[in-house]
C-alpha cells in the first residue's frame, strides 16, 4: 500500500524533473532545502561553471525527500515552501546563465558578480520583481532590451565589463536608484536617461565619453555623479540646473573650464584635479553655498579669486600641482577649512617653511597679511579720468563672450568712460571694479541695471553707497568687502534678488537695518566690523538667509532668541566679547550652538 502510495506521490511531477541524463546538483541538499523555508541561496565561491538545473527549478521540482518519508513534520511540508527571493551566484566560473531564469519570477535580488559571463539571458525579462542585479566584474559586451522591462529594479550594478554601448530604451528603468556602469567602453550615453527620474547615484567613471548628454539633467534625484577618467573636453551648462547634486566628480578629463553652478546649493564635493583648468572664478563659486570639499589638484590655475572666502563650509581645498604663485590672504578666513594642500606651486609670497608647518599656521599667517593688504598701496600711478584707452586694457571679449566688465587692480580713482562706452549693446552680467582707489561708485553702473547681477566694489575706499546701485533690480551678488562704510541706504530695498552680500572689512558698528527687510538674502558677511548687536526677531523672517558671518565685532551679547533662526545651517561668531556661549559651544557648529540658544530662551 505504502508502494502505491510512493507510487502515486511521484506521478503529478513527472513533467518537472531532471531527464535521466542530466548532472546531479553541485549543491548540497543542505542549501536547498533551508533555501526553500527562508528563500534565500548563496552559492558564491564554489567553482561553479554552470548553474545546476535543480537551482533553477528550486520552486518547481517536489523535492526528493517527498518520497522517501510521507510524514512530514511541520517544519517540512514542501508544499509550503518559500519562492526564492535572492540568489547569489557571485565568485564562480559562469560564462552564460541559462534562460531557465525565467523559472524564478519571485527573485529580487540576483547577484552573479566576479564571473565570466558575456551576455545576459533574455529571459531576465521575465523577473519582474527584481529589485537588485549585480552583474559587474564579467565580460559583457551588450545588455538586453529585456532588461529594460525590470520596472521594479532599484539597483544595477554594471562596472568593469566590456559594455561600448547601451540599448536605447533604458530610461524605462523608472524606479532605478543606483546606476553602476564604471570600467567599461562607453563612447555616448542615450538621451534615453532623462526618464530615470528616481536615480540618486551614477557612476560612469572610468570609459571613453567626450560629453554628457543635455539631458542627464532631467535627473531630479540624482546626488552623485561620478564621471571621473573619460575624455570629456566641456560639460553641458543644463548640468548647473541640478538642484539635489551633493557629490561631482570630474577628475582625470580634458576640461579647460568649469561650468557655473547657481542651482548647485547642496553640492558638497566638487572633485576637478587632473584636468586642463587655468581660471576659476567668482562665477564658479558664489553660488556654492554648502561646498566642503573642493579639488582642484594637478590643473594650470594661477591664481584664486578672492571670492574663494564666500565657501565658508569649506573644508578640504586641495590646490597641489598648479601654477598658482601667490594666494589671498582672506583665504585665512574659511573658517571650517582643516586641510589646504598647496605642494608643486610656484608661490613666492609664502616661505617654504611656512607651508611646511600645516594649515593652521599657515591660515594664521594669511590671517595676519590681510590688514598689510589693505594699507600697502600698489606700485604703479594712479589712473584718472584721463587714461587713454588704450592704457584701459579694455578686454572686448570679456564683455561679449563672458558678459563681463572688469577694471580691477589699477589704483583707479575713477572708472574711465571708455570702459562704459564699450559695453555698447552688450549685456553685461558681471562689473568687477574691485582693488582701486574708488570714492564713489560710478554713476554710469546704472547703464547696466537691465542686466548686470554680480557687482564687485571691494578693496577700494568707499564711505557711502550711492543710490545708483540701488536701481540694479537684478543684482543677486554685491561684494563690498573691504571699504569704508559705517551704513547701507535704506533704498537698498529695492534690491529684491540680492542673495549674497559681503561687507567684511568695513565700518559698521550697528547691523544695517535694511539688510532685515531684504527676504531674498541667502548670505550676509559681516565680519572683520564693530556690529554691537543683532535683532533676532527680524532675522528669523528672513527665512531664506542660511549663512551669517558676525565674526570679530564687538557683540557683548548673543540673544537666545536667535536659536530660533532653524533655516541657518551656518552661524560663525568667533572671535566676539561675548561671554555665552563658550568657546567649546561654537567649536561644536552652527546646530549645536542654535540648540545651546534655544535652551537660553526664558519660559
Amino acid at each position: 500500500m505504502a508502494a502505491a502510495r510512493r507510487g502515486r506521490a511521484g506521478d503529478p511531477r513527472a513533467g518537472f524533473r531532471r531527464d535521466a541524463g542530466e548532472p546531479g546538483p553541485a549543491v548540497p541538499q543542505g542549501l536547498i532545502r533551508a533555501a526553500r523555508k527562508n528563500g534565500q541561496l548563496n552559492l558564491a565561491g564554489r567553482d561553479l561553471s554552470e548553474v545546476p538545473a535543480n537551482v533553477w527549478r528550486i520552486n518547481l521540482d517536489i523535492p526528493e525527500e517527498a518520497h522517501q518519508n510521507l510524514s512530514f513534520g511541520a517544519t517540512d511540508r514542501w508544499w509550503e515552501q518559500t519562492d526564492l527571493t535572492k540568489l547569489i551566484l557571485a565568485s564562480n566560473k559562469l560564462q552564460c546563465l541559462s534562460e531557465d531564469v525565467r523559472l524564478l519570477p519571485a527573485l529580487t535580488v540576483l547577484d552573479v558578480h566576479d564571473n565570466q559571463l558575456t551576455s545576459i539571458p533574455s529571459a531576465i525579462g521575465f523577473l519582474e520583481n527584481l529589485q537588485k542585479l549585480n552583474v559587474s566584474h564579467n565580460k559583457l559586451k551588450n545588455i538586453p532590451e529585456e532588461l529594460t522591462q525590470l520596472r521594479h529594479l532599484k539597483s544595477l550594478l554594471l562596472q568593469h565589463n566590456e559594455l561600448s554601448h547601451l540599448p536605447d530604451g533604458f530610461g524605462q528603468l523608472i524606479s532605478l536608484e543606483e546606476l553602476d556602469l564604471s570600467n567599461n567602453q562607453l563612447e555616448t550615453i542615450p538621451s534615453s536617461f532623462a526618464s530615470l527620474t528616481s536615480l540618486v547615484r551614477l557612476s560612469l567613471a572610468h570609459n571613453q565619453l567626450k560629453n554628457l548628454p543635455a539631458e542627464i539633467s532631467a535627473m531630479k534625484s540624482l546626488k552623485q555623479l561620478d564621471c571621473t577618467k573619460n575624455q570629456l573636453e566641456t560639460i553641458p551648462s543644463e548640468l548647473a540646473s541640478m538642484a539635489s547634486l551633493e557629490q561631482l566628480y570630474l577628475r582625470k578629463n580634458k576640461l579647460q573650464y568649469l561650468p557655473e553652478f547657481p542651482s548647485c546649493k547642496l553640492l558638497k564635493e566638487l572633485h576637478v584635479g587632473e584636468n586642463q583648468i587655468e581660471v576659476l572664478s567668482a562665477e564658479h563659486l558664489k553660488h556654492l553655498n554648502s561646498l566642503c570639499v573642493l579639488e582642484l589638484r594637478d590643473n594650470k590655475l594661477k591664481s584664486l579669486p578672492d571670492e574663494i572666502t564666500l565657501l565658508q563650509g569649506l573644508e578640504r581645498l586641495d590646490l597641489t600641482n598648479n601654477d598658482i604663485s601667490s594666494l589671498p590672504c582672506a583665504l585665512g578666513n574659511l573658517p571650517q577649512l582643516k586641510l589646504l594642500a598647496l605642494e608643486g606651486n610656484p608661490l613666492r609670497t609664502i616661505r617654504r617653511d611656512m607651508l611646511q608647518k600645516g594649515t593652521q599656521e599657515l591660515l594664521k599667517y594669511l590671517r595676519s597679511k590681510i590688514q598689510d593688504d589693505i594699507t600697502s598701496p600698489n606700485e604703479g600711478s594712479p589712473v584718472t579720468a584721463m587714461t587713454l584707452p588704450s592704457e584701459s586694457r579694455i578686454n572686448i571679449h570679456a564683455i561679449t563672450a563672458l558678459k563681463v566688465l572688469e577694471y580691477s587692480e589699477k589704483r583707479a580713482a575713477v572708472i574711465p568712460d571708455e570702459i562704459f562706452n564699450a559695453v555698447g549693446s552688450n549685456s553685461v552680467t558681471t562689473v568687477n571694479f574691485s582693488k582701486n582707489q574708488l570714492n564713489e561708485i560710478p554713476k554710469r553702473i546704472v547703464e547696466l541695471k537691465e542686466s548686470v547681477c554680480d557687482v564687485n566694489l571691494g578693496f577700494n575706499k568707499l564711505s557711502s553707497i550711492s543710490l545708483e546701485l540701488c536701481t540694479l533690480h537684478k543684482l543677486t551678488h554685491l561684494d563690498i568687502r573691504n571699504n569704508f562704510l559705517t551704513s547701507l541706504p535704506e533704498e537698498m530695498e529695492a534690491l529684491i534678488r540680492l542673495q549674497i552680500i559681503n561687507l567684511c572689512f568695513n565700518r559698521f558698528k550697528i547691523f544695517p537695518n535694511v539688510l532685515y527687510r531684504i527676504p531674498t538674502l541667502e548670505t550676509i558677511l559681516l565680519s572683520n566690523n564693530q556690529v554691537g548687536s543683532i535683532d533676532p526677531l527680524q532675522l528669523r523672517k528672513m527665512d531664506k538667509l542660511g549663512t551669517i558671518d558676525l565674526q570679530n565685532n564687538d557683540l557683548l551679547q548673543v540673544p537666545p532668541e536667535l536659536g530660533n533662526c532653524v533655516n541657518l545651517r551656518t552661524l560663525l561668531l568667533e572671535g566676539n566679547p561675548f561671554r555665552t556661549p563658550r568657546g567649546a559651544i561654537l567649536a561644536k557648529g552652527t546646530a549645536a550652538v542654535l540648540e545651546y540658544l534655544r535652551s537660553r530662551i526664558p519660559t
